[in-house]
């Protein structure tokens, strides 16, 4: 009668935990393509965009596609949310991720968590006439849907396993 109850106990165990793995595994959603200018799909590399940071001029612009994990939550300006997020091993080894609120919303930021993000890179040092520079030193901004493809791809921030970024937004 014991062993009954324990294989009991275990089968249900096993349902619930076969369950689960499917509700995370169909729940997840498959990454959009990160493009580049030339509309060729960019891989994940944290290591490009740290070249970038430490080689290139203010102002520049490239594409990049991200992953790494929450660091910092900064305020939050002008209907975007700012946050840092850490893609290599060294302490300034960041980058400052910027996100366009009217895309609908983000899940709630915890420093921590593993985050992926494809969109548009500057290299942000030095203050420009309408913005402060990043305490990063670059931002990965245009993380959303594009409403204009021809002056910016659509980009995207995947965090819980979810895409986000993709509501309708005002482009601004």
């Amino acid at each position: 009668m014991i062993l009954f109850k324990n294989s009991v106990k275990r089968s249900r165990v096993n349902a619930f935990i076969s369950a689960l793995a499917f509700l995370c595994f169909t729940t997840a959603q498959a990454a959009p393509a990160c493009l580049d200018r030339n509309g060729r799909d960019l891989p994940i590399d944290d290591q490009t965009v740290l070249k970038l940071k430490v080689s290139t001029p203010n102002q520049f612009l490239s594409r990049a596609h991200i992953s790494g994990t929450i660091e910092t939550i900064y305020p939050i300006k002008n209907g975007h949310d700012h946050f840092q997020v850490k893609i290599g091993p060294k302490p300034d080894d960041t980058i400052e991720v910027i996100y366009n609120r009217s895309f609908g919303p983000l899940d709630p930021l915890i420093p921590g968590q593993t985050v992926e993000a494809c969109g548009d890179y500057i290299t942000s040092t030095a203050p420009t006439t309408n913005y402060e520079p990043s305490p990063d030193g670059a931002i990965l901004h245009w993380v959303h849907r594009s409403n204009n493809t021809g002056k910016h791809k659509s980009g995207y921030v995947i965090m819980n396993g979810k895409v986000l970024g993709q509501g309708a937004g005002t482009g601004n």
